[in-house]
């Protein structure tokens, strides 16, 4: 039987029968024929070609390279052409476009997308793994393999395998073994989790294992089954489809061998144990039950490794045999695992060196590269976003009222995390009262014409040209694309997606409808969440400032809810409210409904849009992460002040009172104060505030502490004098005190400087080591030029020099920031 078993697999390997289809060329299936082998009954692994694109280029020369593979475990490999003659569903479902699919039994058995069979290694070990699901089982924990123990006990011997990852030269190593002995052991395979721990393996090694799992009970020897585990054998040899067969014969070999005759008399092992060695031990007549035990103890440990052989009559010298006196099976165990040791070793060292590496790497970027780069092993399930491309991204924009594509890359570490994000939130909206939302992405790594903004259509692109990733562009019909361009997280693309779903402005012809919009929640999916409000009111839709209004409130658009009242209720509600038309009221969120800023009517948008966003803004905001780049991009200096996290009631009204002093140096300082944005931040909220401090003073001072940084004139950052009462008189002199350069800085801002994290990321420096010769060569006369130049330069940087040096120089000891 084992003659067969290593024949078939050889014929396998060498290229089977000489009647085998001819597969040089990737069959291309008609509809007529794809019906015809489908109803047969046959197993088909096939892709709907609907365009062309250089990934799918590359994964048809793949697909073709594994038709011949698959044609030995009975699976057609081939392609449908859509463009020629369209297949029903699979050619009519863009969706589609990313996967190939798996026919059994005349219907469809599995789709998988192309990110998970993207070589001949991952199609066959994934086509071979869909199609032995019963013969090779997964297991996560030790609970699992223990119950799949008892339930082939007696029965079966267990053939579990250890693959760092699925798609993999070993993953296919296994499923090819699994289809020829299915039948006769029970395939368990595991990818890491808790069952490493029983097997006694580290989960960040990165060799694969196998391990024959005893249990089927064996006759006429001792076996160690007292315990409910099946005794283990490990495989020492790389993973491959000859090394895992070799083990699979050995593992049926004799547990001992008895015989009665001098070793040198005993024939070398036969086939398949030829490359196997041997171990004779000498049994005594009246100790020969022990001697038997003794030596099945032996085997079981040398199991997989040597054949063990006991000999009942004494040793006899000979030059063909190797005596050697020994005291105990440790000592024979250590003649053949004294070499293992010594390649374990070797290959901890290597792994040591990887390890090393991915230490480097890891450190290569921030959490978000981090948390992807532990998360590369399992795939994102892209089913609730539509992949767009440059084919169907006009129809899908037009089909919907809210289109969101996020432009991305996929060997983006922060493409990757913005795509997960734009996962939850679709399913997120699936699950809602949110309609008529399509969630899209762009593979800006495979469309690249469609990224560049060159649909390829008659149809110019609604965007400008894709420059920075990830990128979250909003379209509606009709209405010009927008950037998004808040927090892209979860949280904050959710809510901005559903206040997008509101008219902006919306059209309010009701007084219920006026209060619901200035005291009601947006949405039921945004309870608990307060936006701001901005209210146009004009004497007829006709009016100048009505088309101005509604151009801003577009742009605002998922940010900010926007209103409009026109004709009697307009008038109306001005009367109500001692407001003359036409005008635009803000309601800042901060703020009561009842106190509303009353803003002039614009000539233009933008002029418009200025108004509102100041009108919105705090006197005195409290900076967290998420809101931190909105109010940097104002450009103005930031004038900070940092607060502890509250122990009890008293520190929080402290803290309230410090705020609220700092509102009264914005109030005092009047139009002096316009140049700084006054801000606080609570290091309880947002502890990033304390290694913030921390990098500005070169050590953390005591709390409160008052700063001024980011001065549109230089670096400088001061400090309010520690244990000094913040009081806004006092404070504004500090600042007047600033401004007439008499108060000297606490530190300075670093340069904006973004070095390689590692060296070997120093790509430009590596490109001149390696290409000196590649500098241009200058011409004499250009030489020549360039000196005048550089002379000229030199006179001029003089002259600033001698015009700078009137100016006070920073104090020597201030302390040198480098920040994020």
């Amino acid at each position: 039987m084992w003659m067969c078993m290593a024949a078939l697999l050889l014929w396998m390997k060498s290229g089977g029968c000489t009647e085998r289809a001819n597969t040089s060329e990737l069959v291309e299936y008609t509809a007529l024929d794809f019906y015809e082998k489908l109803h047969s009954g046959k197993m088909m692994f096939i892709y709907f070609e609907q365009k062309v694109s250089p990934t799918i280029s590359l994964f048809l020369v793949e697909l073709e390279m594994s038709a011949e593979v698959l044609h030995d475990y009975g699976v057609l490999v081939g392609k449908v052409n859509c463009n020629k003659e369209p297949v029903q569903t699979y050619c009519t479902d863009e969706r589609l476009l990313h996967s190939a699919f798996l026919f059994r039994g005349g219907k469809e058995f599995l789709g998988l997308d192309l990110d998970t069979v993207f070589d001949v290694n991952s199609i066959v070990s994934e086509v071979l793994f869909a199609i032995l699901r019963e013969e090779v089982r997964y297991v996560h924990t030790d609970a699992d393999l223990l119950a799949m123990e008892k339930a082939v006990r007696g029965q079966k011997n267990i053939v579990l395998g250890y693959v760092r990852s699925l798609g993999t030269q070993e993953h296919r190593s296994m499923m090819e073994t699994a289809y020829v002995y299915g039948s006769i052991y029970q395939f368990i395979l595991i990818t890491g989790g808790p069952v490493l721990k029983h097997l006694g393996v580290n989960e960040s090694s990165h060799s694969s294992q196998v391990w024959f799992l005893h249990c089927r009970v064996h006759s006429g020897f001792m076996t160690p089954m007292t315990s409910e585990r099946c005794p283990l054998t490990r495989m020492r040899k790389p993973l491959s489809v000859l090394s895992l067969h070799s083990f699979l014969q050995l593992m049926e070999a004799p547990l001992v061998s008895e015989v009665y005759k001098d070793p040198s008399m005993v024939p070398p092992p036969q086939f398949p144990y030829q490359q196997t060695p041997q171990v004779f031990l000498f049994s005594r007549p009246e100790t020969a039950h022990l001697d038997l035990d003794t030596a099945t103890t032996l085997a079981w440990r040398l199991r997989g490794i040597a054949l063990v052989l006991l000999v009942h009559r004494l040793p006899e010298k000979s030059l063909e045999v190797k005596y050697l006196h020994l005291h105990n099976l440790d000592e024979v165990m250590e003649l053949f695992t004294l070499q293992e040791k010594e390649a374990e070793e070797e290959e901890d060292e290597e792994e040591g060196e990887d390890e090393e590496e991915d230490s480097d790497l890891a450190k290569l970027d921030d959490e978000i590269a981090a948390s992807v780069y532990k998360t590369r092993g399992s795939f994102l399930d892209i089913d609730s976003i539509t992949q767009l491309t440059s084919d169907n991204f006009h129809t899908a924009v037009a089909q919907n009222s809210l289109t969101v594509v996020l432009f991305y890359l996929k060997w983006d570490a922060v493409s990757m995390a913005v795509l997960n994000s734009l996962i939850e939130v679709a399913e997120r909206l699936e699950d809602s009262e949110v309609d008529n939302v399509q969630m899209s992405s762009v593979d800006c790594g495979e469309w690249t014409d469609l990224c560049a903004a060159q649909s390829g259509s008659s149809l110019p692109a609604p965007f400008k040209p894709i420059t920075a990733f990830p990128s979250v562009w909003v379209f509606h019909p009709q209405v010009s694309a927008r950037h998004y361009s808040g927090m892209l997280g979860s949280e904050a693309l959710h809510r901005f997606i559903v206040l997008s779903c509101s008219a902006s402005p919306t059209l309010l012809t009701t007084e219920e409808e006026v209060a619901s919009f200035l005291q009601g929640v947006p949405h039921p999916e945004l309870a608990g969440y307060k936006p701001d409000r901005v209210l146009g009111l004009f004497q007829s839709p006709t009016h100048a400032g009505a088309p101005v209004f509604t151009e801003a409130a577009e742009s605002l658009r998922g940010e900010v809810l926007t209103g409009l009242l026109t004709d009697g209720l307009a008038e109306k509600w001005a009367a109500d409210h001692s407001v003359d038309l036409p005008a635009v009221l803000a309601f800042p969120s901060w703020r009561t409904p009842t106190r509303p800023s009353t803003l002039p009517v614009s000539s233009s948008a933008k002029e418009l849009l200025s108004h509102i966003h100041t009108a919105l803004l705090h006197p005195m905001p409290e900076l967290t992460v998420e809101n931190l780049p909105s109010f940097f991009s104002l450009g103005k200096a930031l004038l900070l002040l940092f607060v502890g996290e509250e122990e009890d009631e008293i520190g929080r009204r402290q803290n309230q009172a410090l705020v609220e002093e700092m509102g009264r140096v914005v109030e005092l300082g009047d139009g002096r104060m316009d140049r700084y944005l006054a801000c606080w931040i609570h290091l309880g909220r947002t502890p990033a505030g304390m290694s913030v401090l921390g990098s500005y003073l070169g050590s953390m001072p005591p709390l409160p502490a008052l700063v001024l940084t980011h001065l549109p004139t230089g670096g400088e950052i001061y400090q309010y004098p520690p244990n000094t009462p913040i009081v806004a008189l006092s404070v504004l002199q500090w600042l007047q005190r600033i401004e007439d350069k008499t108060e000297s800085p606490a530190g300075m801002l670093g340069e904006d400087s973004w070095p390689p994290a590692v060296k070997f990321y120093e790509f430009l420096k590596i490109m001149d080591t390696q290409e000196p010769g590649s500098a241009r060569q200058q011409a004499p006369e250009e030489e020549e030029e360039d000196e005048e130049e550089e002379n000229m330069e030199d006179d001029s940087s003089s002259e600033e020099g001698t015009d700078s040096s009137s100016s006070p120089a920073p104090d020597a000891t201030t302390n040198t920031h480098s920040e994020l």
